[in-house]
């Protein structure tokens, strides 16, 4: 399928030639992504263990409850982009790290998989909701500034990956482990809704939204036939950044072993950022193609994997971050240069529907088949790699 990328419209803030707003948007929305990030990742690193190994839960349920977390979260991110451009990204960020608070609070304490549910449900309404403003934030900022701005963002994204998991593991050795580490968690979170009130005002409500304008945007967008084509095409890379966290655990690899991937994995990720950021490459589309071909690598060399070859998992490690570190700043690119000024909120949350719909369906057969044995979790991880070339192919153009 050849998919023509959506042509660039105007920026939604104007270049000035010093922007110390949107300097300052910036390092607050870094500060954000810091906090949210060490948190997340210091807990969803040895999540599927917990759940798999403490709690005892079988393959199939340990995708449930990770799928219902994604695939609502990104559902929800339909009507709660359009909410976002309505709401203001600050607001819609402090209600999104208090959901998150929660969420990781009941995470800590639960032991069946109700409170489970429950607590996924929470992780993904926070989510849906603080994404979004903080990629509402760097989209308004001039362009001139945007590419450094989300390369920035990205890279501490990355480097907090790398931080968290281990965090995370040292904790775990403590007297009730996980619930220590879903506490430090809610609380970085807690910081990082003070963080969003911090962040300048400006431009950050369209004159004349109303609430009727959800459903307005919402609908600009799915009528923009070029965006919506491209958002199909890429659906897959929602499922191809977020899955190596949970086939890893269910391969077999040790927490140890786990910890380090997911770390060479950020490093590489974080690395890229500069090379991507430079001359504003992350525009480009060899820059996405190559990404996706990174991805299809990485989930081929994982479908060979039974849990005991280390060497081949962090070539798998360095090829998945070398995808991360591609896809993610060029689909933000592509998204901030076509949405109209006020609207990149509802633009994004088609971008994320699209995605965790297909992260939601994956990871519940992805489940399934592990549960069929070594056979199952082969070919679920190499049909992966197919969607990322079948991704790869389809970007044609530029934004």
């Amino acid at each position: 399928m050849t998919v023509a990328v959506p042509t660039p419209s105007a920026p939604v803030l104007p270049d000035p030639a010093r922007d110390p707003a949107g300097r300052r948007v910036i390092v607050t929305v870094v500060a954000i992504q810091a906090a949210i990030c060490l948190g997340f990742f210091s807990v969803m690193a040895h999540l599927v263990a917990h759940l798999r190994h403490d709690l005892g839960l079988s393959a199939g349920t340990v995708g449930l409850i990770l799928g219902v977390r994604i695939g609502l979260q990104y559902a929800l991110h339909l009507p709660v982009g359009a909410v976002t451009d309505l709401l203001g990204a600050r607001r819609a960020g402090v209600i999104g790290c208090v959901l998150r608070v929660l969420g990781f609070v009941l995470l800590g304490a639960a032991e069946g998989v109700g409170v489970l549910l429950c607590a996924a449900v929470l992780l993904a309404a926070g989510g849906a909701l603080c994404h979004p403003a903080m990629q509402s934030l760097l989209a308004g900022v001039g362009s001139a500034r945007r590419s450094g701005g989300f390369a920035a963002y990205v890279t501490t994204q990355h480097l907090a990956t790398i931080a968290g998991p281990p965090l995370g593991l040292a904790l775990l050795s403590l007297e009730a482990g996980f619930v220590i580490v879903a506490g430090l968690a809610a609380a970085l979170w807690t910081v990082a809704g003070a963080l969003f009130l911090l962040v300048p005002a400006r431009g950050e409500r369209p004159a004349g939204l109303r609430f009727r304008d959800i459903l307005t945007g919402v609908r600009a967008v799915l009528s923009d036939r070029v965006f919506l084509l491209f958002a199909l095409t890429v659906a897959p890379s929602t499922l191809l950044a977020n899955h190596i966290m949970t086939a890893v655990p269910l391969l077999g690899f040790t927490p140890a072993a786990a910890t380090l991937c997911f770390c060479v994995l950020a490093a590489v990720a974080a690395a890229a950022q500069p090379f991507v950021a430079a001359g504003r490459r992350g525009e480009r589309p060899w820059v996405l193609r190559s990404g996706l071909l990174c991805a299809a690598a990485a989930f081929f060399v994982l479908a060979t994997l039974d849990g005991t070859q280390p060497g081949l998992l962090m070539l798998a490690a360095v090829l998945n971050g070398a995808a991360n570190g591609l896809v993610q700043p060029s689909i933000f690119q592509r998204a901030a240069r076509h949405a109209p000024p006020g609207r990149f909120g509802a633009y994004y949350g088609v971008l994320a529907f699209c995605g965790g719909m297909f992260a939601f369906a994956g990871d519940l057969v992805i489940g399934r088949l592990f549960d069929v044995g070594p056979a199952g979790a082969a070919a679920a991880l190499a049909g992966v790699g197919v969607f990322a070339l079948v991704a790869a192919i389809g970007i044609r153009g530029r934004c």
